[in-house]
Formats: C-alpha cells, structure tokens, sequence
C-alpha cells in the first residue's frame, strides 16, 4: 500500500489526464469515503475509491433579441458559462456550485438598461435552498456584508461598520425532519449574500463547506436561483433533484 497526491491516483482510475483529474477535483466533482475531495495535491492511499459527479448541461430558457435567459447546473463557474455565449454580456453572476437562472445581453442598449434595474434594486430574484433548522414564520434578513478577496478568492462576512447594505427575505416552504426547505428573495445582490445571511441566524445551507454545513451524501451548495423577473420578462429554472428534502434527514 501507498500513497500518492490526489489527482494522479485519480487520474489513473478513471484513465485520464493528470490535468483533466486536478479539474474534476478542483470544481469539487469527486468524493472518497462519502467526503468531497477537497485538495488535489494532498497524499491520499492509492487503493481510494472516488466518485466522479457527471456536469449537468446548460440549459436554453429563453431568447429574443434583447436577452438570453440559461439554467446554470452547479459546479461550473459563471465565467465558464459565459465563455460559451462569447457574442453576449452578462447581467448576473452565480456561485460555482449554485445552480439556476442566468442572463445575458444580446446587445449594449439593453445591457445598460438591464444594468441600471439591477443597481436600482428593481430586479426580482427569487432562491430556494435547502437548510438545517426548522423554518415555520417569514423572517426578514437585514444586514450590512463586507467582501474581501485574498489570493483572488472571495470571501464574504457580516460587518455593521464597513458592510454593504443587504437584505434577504426568507420564506417557509416545507420543514422534513431537522431540515427546511425555503424561499429566499434577495433585495441587494452581494457576494455569498444568501449563505451568509442564512448562516448567521443559525439557518446554515446544506453542503456549503465554507459558510453553511457540509454533509456526507450531498456534494455541492442546496442553493438554487429558481425566478428572475427583469422589467417584463419572467425566467424560470426548475429545481435540480437534489432539492428533495426528505432525501437527507
């Protein structure tokens, strides 16, 4: 028996690239012993056994000439999913492992107009998230966020001195066990805003490894951009399944 970083044992398992292995583990695709894998080069046993997640497709909601409206799966970042539409402007960014709607600008006019909406707080943007705690009432999230970036990663806290403005509204939609399932409209649009802000009234997000709580059966953040209504438009991604809730209690 012995040992060898991560991503070259993957590597030879799935009969891949070391290159193409560091990727997978990098975008939080592979799991061994029922835990994500967290860092490609650490020294693991070479007799492991990982799971591989597969990348669910981006999917086409809407389009005309002004806007694109696309279902982000989880696990690809918002920069990736714009490389694939190179001839339009983005309008909103998703965390790499939330899922849900996305728009794009087909054209500078309508780029500028989207964009002032989307200062001016006048874009509709609803979530659902899985959580652990027991959600029963509405309750009302208003507090300050500061972001800071270290080594180009963002990373995002409730700061009533230096904070931003934000402010979420939470809505009980199904309570299973120790978990709920909820809705949550956001008035502001900052960084990790919706972990954050759930995480400091004590109702972490299931599988966030930085802000919420990780589980074993569940590889990625349960947050998902369902609606999004900007001036007359209303887009909307269905919920991946892993938003059934009587699935982890």
């Amino acid at each position: 028996m012995g040992y060898d970083k991560a991503y070259k044992v993957l590597a030879k398992q799935e009969g891949i690239s070391n290159s193409k292995a560091k990727e997978l583990i990098d975008k939080g695709l592979v799991r061994a012993a029922g835990k994500k894998v967290m860092i490609a080069r650490g020294e693991i046993d070479e007799d492991t056994v990982f799971s591989v997640k597969e990348i669910a497709s981006i999917k086409m909601i809407f389009q005309d000439d002004n806007i694109l409206a696309v279902d982000k799966p989880a696990f690809l970042t918002s920069d990736e999913v714009a490389r694939k539409f190179p001839d339009y402007m983005m309008l909103n960014r998703l965390d790499k492992e939330t899922s849900g709607v996305m728009l794009f600008a087909k054209n500078e006019e309508f780029q500028k107009k989207a964009i002032g909406e989307f200062k001016a707080n006048r874009v509709y943007k609803e979530y659902v998230a899985i959580v652990d705690g027991k959600v029963i009432e509405e309750i009302e999230i208003d507090k300050p966020i500061l972001t800071a970036k270290n080594r180009g990663i963002a990373k995002s806290k409730i700061d009533a001195k230096k904070g931003k403005p934000a402010k979420s509204t939470v809505y009980p939609m199904l309570v299973e066990g120790k978990h709920s399932k909820i809705k949550i409209v956001i008035d502001t649009g900052r960084t990790h805003q919706i972990r954050v802000h759930l995480n400091s009234v004590g109702l972490p997000i299931i599988g966030d490894a930085i802000y919420g709580k990780p589980a074993a059966n569940i590889n990625r953040v349960l947050l998902h951009s369902k609606k999004t209504q900007i001036f007359d438009y209303t887009f909307e991604a269905k919920e991946p399944r892993e938003f059934r809730v009587y699935e982890f209690n």
